[in-house]
C-alpha cells in the first residue's frame, strides 16, 4: 500500500514527507470513519501528526483513514485529501477516493483505476535492466520472466500447481529454446521453490536466491515476455506496465474481487491465461498512475494551491 501511495506522490511531482502510522486495538476494531481521538491510538513507532498542515495529503489503507479525516478537520478543509483504495467509509469525507474498478465505488470525487497504481515507468525499467543485464546474459531470447507470488488469504499454491507450471517451463525451453529469469517470492515456500529448482536445473534457467538485490524490476526491464502468478494485483498491474504480453497462471481459490480484477485485466487487452505457451498481441501500458495525478493537479489549482 505504501508503494502505491509513493507512486502517485512521484507522479504529482510535489516535495513530500512519508508519515507512518501504527494504530493499537481497540481503535483498530472500529470503522475507520468511527475512531474517537485518532492521535491516542498510535503507538511509539508512529510518526506525529500535527500542524503545520499539508496543501496535499495522499492516504492508502483503512488504518490511515482516520488520519486523513483529522487532517481534513483540523485544516478546515485547506489540505486536499486523496485516498487511494476503497476508504470504507463516507466517501464524501474526501477531495478524492482513487479505488480499483473492482470496488465497485461511484460518485464525483472517485477516479477508478484498472489496476493498483504503481511507479514503473520506462526510465525505471531501463534502468534496472541496465543493472541486471550482466546477470542474465548468458540466456538465450525470447527471455521469459516468471514472477511467482505464493498462498494469501485468497489463493493456494499448491505442489501440484508448481509441478503443473515446472513441466509448463521445461516444454518452452527445450521446444522453444527460451531463457527463463525466475523470481519467487516470500509465500512462494520452501518446498515449491526447491521443486521448480529443480526441474529447472539443465535448462537455461535463473531462479532468485534471494541473495544481494532484488532483481524483480530488471527482469520486468529485460524480459521479451512475462508469466505471473494470479495472487498479486500489484505483481499484475506492474508486469502490464511494461508493454510485454503478460500470461497469467491461475492459482486455487479467488474471490469476487481478484475475479473481477483478472476479468477486467483480460477483456481489456492487458493478460492472458497461461496454458503453456507464449503468445503474442500488443496493448498501451497500464498506467493509472498518471490519470490520478493530473486530477489531483486539478484539485490544487482549484484550490489556487501551486501544482507545479
Amino acid at each position: 500500500m505504501e508503494n502505491q501511495a509513493l507512486a502517485l506522490a512521484a507522479a504529482v511531482g510535489l516535495p513530500h514527507t512519508v508519515k507512518r502510522v501504527y494504530p493499537r486495538p481497540p481503535w483498530t476494531w472500529l470503522p475507520p470513519g468511527w475512531w474517537p481521538w485518532p492521535l491516542k491510538a498510535l503507538d511509539g513507532d508512529s510518526d506525529g501528526i500535527a500542524a503545520p498542515w499539508p496543501d496535499l495529503l495522499i492516504t492508502c489503507g483503512r488504518r490511515a483513514v482516520p488520519y486523513a479525516l483529522l487532517v481534513k478537520r483540523a485544516s478546515g478543509g485547506a489540505t486536499t485529501i486523496v485516498h487511494i483504495q476503497n476508504p470504507q467509509t463516507r466517501i464524501d469525507a474526501f477531495d478524492l477516493v482513487a479505488p480499483p474498478r473492482h470496488d465497485r465505488l461511484h460518485g464525483p470525487n472517485v477516479i477508478e483505476t484498472e489496476a493498483s497504481l504503481h511507479g514503473v515507468t520506462a526510465g525505471r525499467l531501463a534502468r534496472e535492466a541496465e543493472a541486471f543485464a550482466g546477470q542474465l546474459a548468458h540466456l538465450p531470447r525470447p527471455l521469459v520472466a516468471v514472477l511467482i507470488g505464493g498462498s494469501n488469504s485468497c489463493y493456494r499454491l499448491t505442489p501440484e500447481i508448481i509441478a503443473t507450471l515446472a513441466e509448463q517451463l521445461r516444454g518452452l525451453c527445450l521446444d522453444h529454446g527460451v531463457g527463463l529469469a525466475v523470481t519467487p517470492s516470500r509465500r512462494t515456500g520452501a518446498e515449491n521453490i526447491r521443486a521448480l529448482r529443480q526441474a529447472l536445473s539443465d535448462l537455461p534457467a535463473v531462479v532468485w536466491d534471494f541473495q544481494g538485490d532484488n532483481p524483480y524490476f530488471g527482469y520486468l526491464g529485460l524480459a521479451d515476455s512475462l508469466i505471473v502468478t494470479c495472487d498479486s494485483v500489484n505483481m499484475v498491474t506492474e508486469a502490464c506496465a511494461t508493454g510485454k504480453p503478460v500470461h497469467v497462471v491461475h492459482l486455487a481459490g479467488g474471490n469476487r474481487k481478484f475475479n473481477e480484477f483478472h476479468a477486467n485485466m483480460q477483456a481489456a487487452g492487458y493478460t492472458r491465461p497461461f496454458q503453456g505457451r507464449l503468445e503474442q498481441w500488443h496493448y498501451q501500458p497500464a498506467d493509472d498512475t498518471a490519470r490520478v495525478a493530473a486530477r489531483i493537479h486539478d484539485l490544487l489549482t482549484a484550490k489556487g494551491k501551486s501544482s507545479s
